[in-house]
């Protein structure tokens, strides 16, 4: 395995937060090595030095695109705290339904991952609006940083560990098996999620309209505490006054600097 020198991993870790936000500290130069040397291995590159110069000089954006899903953990399922999808269908959704005027509910799902939970969310609300579902505007975006993740989410096949959160009704409702072990979204539920490539540290998002709901769990546990607040302060911006922002329980808020209220355990208001 090639062994990554103390100033090729400064040099790159600082690429990578600079862009991408993802925090590497020192102790994780042996993550990156077992993650990254393998692959320097099979394209025969010497250094990561080396590796770093062929993914920046390829400009169809596939090699980095392999790059930082390597360095970057993609580990969800279903129902992953479960009592935030509670707290969306019995609080949320009804406060929503009451004020959105136009029927346009804007929902986004921040580092998507594999699509567990956009399409967790959109079960959720299809099971919530019933027939006055028609009614309303409810697609999901849903993004991430990594395409090869939202390839994943859009082909949106699931194995039965991925599964075992969701309630049996939806397992015969919303899925189908196609072999043994393996489950099909539906294509009512998959046609309710929109998946684009997004990175969080960019300075403008590519949408016009202001979020009613952030889900934005998990993925700023990556983040060092300044890079977290610059983020956070953007989410503020981007989201409806009376809108939520679901975090994940691993992550916290500094209530004495944010801006939105806190609610309950990972779950924030702009009021």
């Amino acid at each position: 395995m090639i062994a990554i020198k103390e100033d090729e991993f400064l040099e790159f870790s600082e690429y990578i937060k600079r862009h991408y936000g993802i925090y590497l500290k020192p102790e994780k130069k042996t993550l990156v090595e077992g993650r990254l040397g393998p692959l320097m291995n099979r394209m025969n590159f010497g250094s990561l030095k080396e590796y770093m110069q062929y993914v920046l000089s390829d400009k169809s954006g596939q090699a980095l695109a392999v790059m930082l899903n390597r360095i970057t953990t993609n580990h969800t399922f279903f129902m992953r705290e479960a009592a935030h999808f509670q707290y969306f269908k019995e609080t949320v959704l009804p406060y929503l339904t009451q004020t959105v005027r136009d029927h346009d509910l804007r929902i986004w799902s921040a580092a998507c991952s594999s699509g567990e939970e956009p399409y967790t969310l959109a079960m959720t609300m299809d099971e919530y609006f019933g027939t006055k579902k028609a009614a309303w505007d409810t697609k999901i975006l849903a993004t991430d940083l990594s395409r090869e993740v939202l390839d994943l989410a859009k082909e949106g096949i699931y194995s039965t560990d991925k599964m075992s959160g969701l309630p049996e009704h939806w397992v015969k409702k919303y899925f189908k098996e196609t072999i043994p072990g393996k489950f099909a979204i539906s294509d009512k539920i998959k046609s309710e999620v929109i998946f684009r490539p997004i990175n969080l540290m960019d300075t403008v998002y590519p949408f016009k309209k202001k979020m009613h709901v952030v889900f934005c769990r998990n993925v700023m546990i990556y983040f060092d505490t300044d890079t977290k607040e610059r983020l956070v302060d953007h989410l503020y911006e981007i989201t409806e006054p009376g809108g939520f922002l679901f975090i994940g329980h691993s992550e916290g808020l500094r209530r004495e600097t944010t801006r939105y209220k806190y609610i309950m355990p990972a779950v924030y208001r702009k009021e």
